[in-house]
């Protein structure tokens, strides 16, 4: 089951109210005393429902989690869809500037703040749910994907596991490999990473930086599990097939 509400993020876009989705397993409401990990997601309006997907199509979460009964909650929001590129401005850590669409100021710290100060709060006291960080995941693709990093970077004293499906690890390579340097890492911390083998085809900067990127979390200890998918592309269709591999790196030994 998913249900769904409205919410404001007043420190980014005042009062205008955004969707969120929490989909809740089978067994919800039949074990009352059950509590549940939970996954984070971004773009949820993405995540669900073809109908609120932003090109007809989602990544089908919901009939994946029914298909295997898989206990856990996730719980999204609706992204900023402003045309003057909200979604960017909020789904990037750090400011960076893009020779067509100008300048970025990275609003991901004021989005995260919110997430946990707001929305996992307002998740974890109106239902079940395991609420440490041992339980506490998040995911997303491409500017989401990114976010998922900076998130299991900068606050992992609340996400021990994160998915970065497609993330574009190009904004801002350094600041975010200084990150990864700096970052204050729990032992057990989980990232899963991928591109698609289509979406690299002739960009053999994105593979490097992928590979990059690996190495340096390994580095720090992360337990990373990190492919290039065969004839992957950059779109929802190809997430979805991937739902498989990063939830079972996700709930690995969970």
């Amino acid at each position: 089951m998913v249900i769904t509400w409205n919410v404001t993020v007043p420190e980014l876009t005042g009062e205008e109210a955004r969707k969120a989705y929490l989909y809740l397993p089978e067994s919800y409401d039949r074990e009352p005393d059950k509590r549940y990990p939970v996954l984070y997601m971004f773009d949820g309006h993405n995540v669900f429902f073809d109908s609120d997907a932003t090109y007809g199509k989602s990544w089908g979460m919901k009939e994946y989690m029914d298909f295997t009964g898989t206990q856990l909650l996730i719980a999204a929001v609706e992204c900023n869809h402003s045309p003057d590129n909200g979604r960017l401005r909020e789904y990037s850590p750090f400011p960076f500037d893009d020779p067509k669409l100008g300048h970025f100021p990275g609003l991901g710290r004021k989005t995260m703040e919110w997430m946990i100060g707001s929305f996992k709060k307002d998740i974890d006291s109106r239902f079940r749910t395991l609420a440490d960080r041992e339980n506490t995941f998040i995911a997303g693709s491409s500017m989401g994907g990114l976010m998922s990093l900076y998130a299991v970077l900068e606050f992992n004293r609340v996400f021990s596991r994160a998915a970065a499906l497609s993330p574009s690890i190009w904004v801002a390579p350094e600041k975010l490999e200084r990150l990864v340097r700096r970052a204050d890492l729990g032992p057990d911390t989980v990232v899963y990473m991928d591109y698609g083998s289509r979406e690299i085809n002739g960009r053999a900067g994105m593979l490097r930086s992928l590979g990059r990127m690996a190495s340096l979390l390994m580095e720090r200890r992360v337990l990373v599990s990190s492919r290039i998918v065969p004839g992957g592309e950059h779109c929802e269709a190809s997430w979805e097939r991937q739902i498989p591999f990063f939830m079972n790196t996700l709930l690995y030994r969970q």
